[in-house]
């Protein structure tokens, strides 16, 4: 299975390690889904994770993100996007999760701001899932642990 974490949900996985993004950095860790990810995507992460805020919140020094942002490279999948899929979602920076979420042709795009990606956007894409952590976990927990 192959899926597109927005930025909130790998923060999230590192600020708190019981919620449902932790759970899915974990099956990310054990190799039991795939992430999708592209250079824009990880610049993205890349630029959230070592704000000094983010640090601060976090309790991670730069060298602890360094070590996670090496190893979403190294376990990622890689996949080159195209503009041409430019829904023009109000924030500027969600287009890019939505253009590798169609480049990859991944299962699901995780988030946990849904209506970021399906109010007043130009392109809809309805074979496109778009779950929160918690409703992903409950569906994988359903599928794959019973």
């Amino acid at each position: 299975m192959l899926v597109v974490m927005d930025t909130n949900v790998l923060y999230q996985a590192l600020r708190n390690s019981s919620g449902a993004s932790h759970y899915i950095l974990n099956l990310i860790r054990n190799n039991e889904i795939s992430l999708a990810i592209s250079i824009p995507v990880y610049n993205e992460y890349q630029k959230v994770l070592t704000r000094s805020s983010s640090l601060k919140d976090l309790k991670l020094d730069k060298s602890d993100i360094d070590k996670i942002l090496r190893f979403i490279a190294y376990t990622g999948k890689p996949y080159s996007t195209y503009f041409l899929f430019r829904p023009n979602l109000q924030d500027e920076y969600d287009n890019i999760f939505i253009e590798l979420a169609i480049s990859s042709n991944c299962n699901y795009l995780i988030t946990g701001n849904i209506r970021d990606f399906t109010t007043k956007a130009d392109l809809k894409f309805d074979d496109l899932e778009i779950i929160t952590p918690g409703d992903f976990v409950k569906s994988w927990r359903k599928n794959y642990e019973s």
